[in-house]
């Protein structure tokens, strides 16, 4: 496999961490490098690992988990994005500023989520095996820098636009969840 499509298929698969990235700064409204580095990191980590082990168990684990994984994500995606928008809509006694802050716990499973679908892409290696390292390298970068490009433009907006966004964040992290289905859907019936 060529450098083109495998830096292709990076970006195809790190667009929700961009998604998810901007959301996310946006409602925290700063940038806090330790915390922003770490989001990156692990969506990087996990949009690099679930090729490989898509990889490594082949077509028949694929297949299985293939008729509920985008279930799986939406739900997640789904919990967390109304959670957003409860809170922003009706800030906690502990949040009555409207601040909101990174969360260890959050970001893993917003790692986890995002990345479900890139399990699948593991089975594009089985045909191309050689380019297995280096599709997992450029696809954990790619998701890496996206994210990190993703953290910088949320903040600026989350500090620029006085705007609640909690509740876009909470409707595009739901609204990722739906395309993963329907894209599991449309190619489950095409």
């Amino acid at each position: 496999m060529d450098y083109i499509t495998l830096i292709l298929l990076s970006v195809g698969l790190a667009m929700d961490c961009f998604a998810v990235s901007v959301a996310k700064s946006a409602v925290v409204g700063k940038f806090q490098w330790n915390w922003v580095l770490f989001m990156a990191f692990m969506f990087g980590l996990f949009q690099g690992g679930m090729p490989l082990i898509g990889y490594m168990v082949g077509n028949e684990f694929i297949d299985y988990i293939n008729s509920f994984d985008h279930w799986i994500a939406f739900a997640m995606l789904a919990a967390i994005g109304i959670k957003m928008i409860i809170e922003d809509i009706k800030p906690s006694k502990e949040n009555t500023t409207g601040n909101y802050s990174y969360q260890f716990g959050s970001i893993v499973l917003l790692s986890f989520a995002t990345s479900i679908d890139a399990l699948a892409s593991g089975l594009v290696f089985l045909t191309a095996p050689d380019s297995l390292v280096e599709g997992i390298i450029i696809i954990a970068i790619g998701s890496f820098l996206l994210s990190l490009i993703g953290s910088f433009l949320g903040a600026w907006l989350g500090k620029t636009i006085k705007f609640k966004f909690g509740v876009l964040g909470g409707i595009i992290l739901i609204a990722i969840g739906v395309k993963i289905v329907l894209e599991h859907c449309c190619a489950t019936c095409c």
